[in-house]
């Protein structure tokens, strides 16, 4: 369950050093970025200026973290990797399986009971592969990381796009697909474009109603949900050393958001203050003598301009609170501009609903400064007009904060206290009345809002705040309401205002917890049997994809063209289908059941072109899969922008899709698509998605030429006998193109253990 105080000395040891002769050979002062990541340099890379955004670079992970809905596919593809072990510290967490419905105690144990064949089985190959296992209601994957294995100057990857949660503590923490995380699990390197480097500048310090929450939307608004793709954001100056660590963790968290491959700042006294409270003093000690090391050289944040790629500047004592959305995360409406903003675009003002928590903030200091808001309507006589739910971020937060009577606090507006888990946040919440349809606004702490996301109704519309803001909102039960200035009616009739929150940023008693949830594995594996029902519809051992018959792609079908956003929620949707993300087969059925056909304007309607008639995406796909056709996706900017859910890229290798054509890709779909053996393609020419037709024929004109920096020729044949001939670049290097021939990455990982 510890830290591994060791293994942090030994990269502390080699961190000066590397850093060192990096700074020689580049011959510039260094960010933080670039020291964590050439520290990180795989056995054998030599120590060099990569080209941002252009050079794949090879890194050695020091960990890895896996939460239960991806780690069944993850681990799966583990078993079939012929090792004994995992070669680096390696934690699985349960904390996506629990549906949000009448408070903790009866939904854990409800998922106890519906999810046992899939925890049994994660804790089964945990204990097998020496792998931590985190009970379900231990707490939130990432809130857990920061709590218990983060540490500064550290390089992670979790299968999960919010791993990137642990830049809090200075980390560059990486959400990746399942497949990576099987290659740094194996022992092998783990492969990342070396990325380019966003700089934010924070001045001023946050007061009054402003959280680090707004700083993240604020960022969001300027750059948009890919703004930072294939870039890293390092964060500085006074308003960022003036930050709480869990604060500087939400701001790390949404990062995500805007696409980034991660986010973090560099080492200061709220990382220490952190790490002591939470039981590393060690650590805190270890840093200390490597400090000036976990930060950017001086001349970086003197200069910025010169060593970043693009520079942002945020003064904290100007920044106004943020309600983003609805149905997209970086829509950004400053409070003050809300009653305009909600009237103009005719939102819902009444607030049915205000949640708080998530990875993103579920702090002990989230949970107080809301609390405070909470305590001050039942002292001013005010009931709350909208239904209010908490996910506490971990079970040590949860035990903390109910010794400190905020629980109490909450329960005694009504307040649901939902499991230590993630819930609603990625649609694990049985919503009375959701099924209705009906358009409604609620507001909540956390990460993302896309459309049908929190309870699957599409016409919710969902606003992302600060833990604070959701209480003040949810209290008020308007969405325009602005605590800075409007006042309320109490239950005299009084006119009475809000004061700005107040939280501890650490519990003065310190944390307690009697049951953290762990379970270390067997110091012997090897005699720990995994069993997998074959009539299971949970799990399912998976099977090698086939490799390349080494031939063109001809007479392959257009699967879909898919319109507009088209996320990972619209690629392989998350809530009931969680259930199945142990089972490729059943999984695959909600293949692109999201995705708007830009031929009929539909969700989940395409033309299967053997027939003639619609039908779902899934089911299209199946009957060519049968009658031997391949097939193509063609979609729009950002395609696969969200979650790291492999899924997304395994349901369409699993159902004979080829190939993904598309304006743009988010940064961890197009990595997954590449380890499952997948063509992940962009139009040389973006208007030439326009030439796309419904009923056209692919063919891959000189795919056997397949080689790094070469476009490859597609060829459009239309219903008409018309001909449009295309050209798509792709980001392969010879190792990726490995990955393809071989039919997936993991092919050549067991081909290694079996050598």
């Amino acid at each position: 369950m510890a830290f591994d105080i060791e293994m942090i000395k030994k990269v502390y040891a080699n961190m000066t050093s590397r850093v060192d002769a990096a700074r020689q050979i580049v011959g510039r002062p260094l960010t933080l970025t670039e020291k964590i990541l050439y520290n990180h340099l795989w056995e054998g890379n030599p120590t060099q200026a990569f080209k941002r955004g252009v050079d794949y670079v090879d890194f050695a992970p020091d960990r890895v973290a896996c939460q239960d809905a991806t780690a069944q596919m993850a681990l799966l593809q583990f078993m079939h990797a012929g090792k004994k072990t995992v070669a680096v510290p390696t934690t699985v967490h349960c904390d996506h399986l629990i549906q949000a419905k009448v408070g903790a105690s009866s939904d854990l144990a409800v998922a106890n009971t519906q999810s046992k064949e899939v925890f049994d089985f994660l804790s089964s190959v945990s204990n097998k592969y020496g792998i931590g296992f985190w009970k379900p209601g231990s707490g939130i994957i990432h809130q857990i990381v920061l709590e218990n294995y983060a540490f500064p100057g550290g390089l992670m990857i979790g299968t999960d796009s919010h791993t990137v949660n642990a830049g809090g503590l200075g980390m560059l923490a990486i959400g990746v697909g399942g497949a990576d995380a099987v290659d740094v699990m194996s022992g092998m390197s783990w492969e990342l474009k070396f990325p380019k480097l966003i700089g934010v500048k924070l001045t001023g310090k946050l007061s009054g109603w402003t959280a680090p929450k707004d700083v993240i939307l604020k960022v969001a608004d300027i750059l948009s949900v890919k703004g930072g793709t294939g870039a890293i954001v390092e964060y500085f100056g006074e308003g960022a050393l003036s930050m709480s660590c869990t604060g500087k963790g939400t701001i790390c968290n949404m990062g995500a958001e805007i696409g980034a491959t991660t986010s973090t700042f560099g080492y200061d006294e709220s990382m220490r203050r952190y790490l002591s409270a939470t039981g590393r003093q060690d650590v805190v000690d270890a840093a200390d003598t490597v400090a000036s090391y976990l930060t950017a050289d001086p001349e970086v944040y003197t200069d910025p301009a010169t060593y970043f790629d693009q520079v942002i500047e945020i003064n904290l004592s100007e920044l106004e609170p943020h309600i983003n959305g609805p149905f997209t995360p970086d829509r950004g409406t400053p409070v003050s501009q809300m009653k305009a903003e909600a009237a103009a675009n005719g939102w819902p003002i009444k607030v049915e609903w205000g949640l708080i928590g998530s990875c993103t903030n579920s702090s002990y200091e989230d949970m107080a400064r809301a609390a405070s808001i909470v305590n001050q309507a039942i002292e001013l006589g005010i009931s709350p007009k909208a239904e209010f739910g908490i996910n506490p971020g971990s079970e040590q937060i949860r035990y903390t904060i109910e010794r400190d009577g905020m629980i109490a606090t909450f329960e005694k507006m009504g307040t649901k206290v939902f499991t230590n888990a993630c819930g609603p946040c990625i649609g694990q919440w049985d919503r009375a009345g959701a099924d209705k349809g009906e358009k409604n606004t609620i507001v909540h702490s956390f990460n993302r809002n896309f459309s049908k996301r929190a309870d699957g109704n599409p016409n919710t519309h969902a606003f992302v705040t600060s833990p604070e803001m959701v209480a003040a909102l949810a209290i008020s039960g308007r969405l325009d309401f602005n605590p800075i200035t409007d006042t309320l009616i109490n239950d005299k009739g009084e006119e009475v205002k809000l004061s700005a929150p107040y939280g501890d940023e650490l519990p003065k008693k310190g944390f307690a917890v009697e049951d953290a949830g762990f379970q270390a594995p067997a110091e012997d594996g090897s005699k720990v049997q995994i069993v997998v029902s074959e009539t299971s519809d949970r799990l399912q051992l998976l099977a090698p994809f086939d490799a390349w018959d080494g031939k063109n792609i001809m007479g392959a079908k257009l699967l879909i063209k898919a319109f507009g956003k088209c996320t990972t929620d619209h690629i392989s949707m998350a809530g009931p289908w969680l259930r199945f993300r142990g089972h490729l087969d059943n999984i695959s059925n909600n293949m692109l059941i999201g995705a708007e056909n830009a031929f009929n304007q539909k969700a989940n309607s395409v033309k299967n072109q053997i027939t003639g008639q619609y039908d779902t995406v899934p089911a299209v796909a199946r009957e060519y899969k049968a009658a031997g056709i391949a097939s193509v996706v063609v979609g729009d900017h950002n395609y696969g922008e969200g979650s790291s859910r492999e899924h997304a890229a395994m349901e369409p290798r699993f159902l004979g899709v080829k190939a993904v054509l598309v304006k743009s890709f988010a940064r961890i779909h197009e990595t997954n698509l590449k380890k499952q053996g997948m063509l992940g393609l962009t139009f040389a020419n973006e208007a030439d998605y326009d030439k796309i037709q419904e009923d056209d024929t692919i063919n891959f004109i000189d795919l056997v030429d397949f080689a790094p920096g070469k476009p490859l020729t597609l060829e459009f044949v239309h219903s008409d006998g018309s001909k449009d001939s295309i050209l798509a670049n792709h980001t392969y290097n010879d190792g990726q193109i490995g990955w393809f021939v071989a039919g997936s990455a993991l092919n050549l990982i067991a081909a290694a253990g079996k050598a």
